[in-house]
């Protein structure tokens, strides 16, 4: 049956399907990056003393146990997709978000508010690693990374609305460029933009049910027959596309490895998975400190660095926009490369945004010039590293593997705020965007050292 799928060149199940797992990127993705401009009010209302200039003060706080939250949730509920399913787990996942996120918006206090950003951060850290487990095993082997992008649009569409959103309803109305005219600042605005979450979170929820299970998790569980209705269906499909290839059996093995009760035994006890466990994590650890940084706190270092709030908010508004220009020219380019020459591609674009920024000095279209690179550039090589952290483990602890080096090594970006916050308002905007995206330089030289993927049957890479 794996070598009946193996043959299968294009998407094979209802495009439904796609924008279903979308969606929960997209709201996944809106919550990383609603933070960026309503913090700056959330904090003056919430926070004794706090003011736009010295909000970042406040913000490693509950962006790191955002962060801690993710590396809670990944570790403990990612495992339970590999022992009880992918689609149901993106249930759970999306139900826990979902409720953070509802919380954040009734929170009375900042501790509170701390509280309810751990708790959409379990949701989060754990669904991206299901998602992205889920997608690499229903994708074509030739497009893995390409399918993994797709969704990935998703995600810049939610950044876009989170942070749009953001800066119309936390902030002023102000005269375009550094302002939005008919932006409300309404006093409660940041309130609403984890309502709409919350909201999002729930449409998300009721459409996950129609996703059908992972083939290749039913096969590794022994469930042959409800296997095979689904990739029966998936080759109906891809049929209607053109004939299918005679499947090949030599690629396919003939035993597999039986799943071990804790699927933490499958990686940490093969020195294999281990070995790329320890190189993954390090490069996710060192990478998502510049990703980081750009993406939950553009708006709040550039505050710091005397931008004024609305002004700033426009910049990474705008820049924004450079997230889905990205991901849309990636889903078409991505599997030209093998998946660890990306992160040096993005790190460059990066490192010429910020040097645009600097540059830019009071020309705001410069600026905006600058900040669509930046966010161009630090979300370029996520999509491809994804696909290639999915297709390094076994199916019977894919899951597991993704959420060991992604989701802890988010802990990078919480630990990157904290060291960064208190150096960046004394730095030169240069000084400042060029100490961020230097993390992006250690990672990319670790990305070479990645195994070699593309176009690769899955248990030919990871038995």
């Amino acid at each position: 049956m794996m070598a009946r799928l193996d043959r299968i060149r294009t998407w094979s199940m209802s495009p439904a399907f796609l924008a279903i797992i979308g969606l929960g990127f997209l709201f996944t993705f809106y919550d990383i990056f609603d933070i960026n401009v309503s913090f700056v009010q959330m904090c003056t209302q919430l926070v004794t003393g706090c003011t736009p200039e010295t909000a970042l003060d406040s913000l490693a706080l509950p962006t790191v146990l955002n962060l801690l939250g993710y590396v809670v949730g990944t570790l403990v509920l990612s495992p339970l997709s590999d022992r009880i399913g992918r689609r149901n787990m993106l249930l759970i996942t999306m139900l826990i978000t979902g409720l953070g996120s509802l919380y954040s918006a009734l929170s009375p206090d900042f501790g509170n508010f701390v509280v309810s950003r751990i708790i959409t951060g379990i949701g989060v850290g754990a669904d991206l690693a299901i998602v992205n487990t889920y997608v690499g095993e229903v994708a074509p082997k030739q497009s893995r990374a390409k399918f993994t992008t797709v969704v990935f649009i998703m995600s810049a569409l939610g950044a876009f609305f989170g942070i749009w959103l953001g800066l119309i309803l936390t902030t002023g109305p102000a005269p375009w460029p550094t302002g939005i005219p008919f932006a409300t600042g309404l006093e409660s605005g940041w309130r609403w933009m984890y309502v709409i979450g919350a909201v999002l979170a729930v449409i998300a929820i009721i459409l996950r049910f129609q996703l059908p299970e992972s083939v290749r998790w039913l096969l590794q569980r022994g469930r042959t027959l409800d296997a095979d209705v689904i990739a029966t269906d998936m080759e109906k499909r891809a049929a209607r596309r053109g004939p299918l290839a005679a499947p090949n059996l030599d690629e396919i093995p003939t035993h597999w490895p039986p799943a071990r009760r804790i699927p933490y035994g499958d990686i940490f006890l093969n020195p294999v998975y281990l070995r790329r466990v320890i190189l993954l994590f390090c490069m996710w650890f060192v990478g998502y400190i510049t990703v980081y940084a750009f993406a939950a706190g553009f708006t709040t270092v550039l505050t710091s660095l005397k931008f004024s709030p609305p002004e700033a908010g426009v910049i990474a508004a705008v820049g924004s926009v450079g997230f889905i220009i990205e991901a849309v020219v990636m889903s078409f380019i991505v599997e030209k490369l093998e998946r660890r020459y990306w992160l040096p591609i993005g790190t460059v674009v990066t490192f010429i945004g910020a040097f645009v920024v600097a540059l830019g000095g009071s020309s705001l279209t410069i600026v905006f010039i600058g900040a669509i690179l930046i966010f161009a550039g630090f979300n370029l090589w996520v999509s491809p590293s994804y696909a290639l952290t999915v297709e390094s483990f076994p199916t019977r602890a894919r899951s597991t593997g993704f959420a060991i080096v992604d989701g802890v090594g988010h802990v990078g970006g919480g630990i990157g705020i904290l060291i960064l916050a208190p150096l960046v308002p004394h730095l030169s905007v240069l000084g400042a965007l060029m100490l961020i995206s230097s993390f992006l330089i250690i990672a990319s030289i670790l990305a070479q050292f990645t195994a070699h993927t593309r176009n690769r049957v899955f248990e030919e890479v990871s038995p």
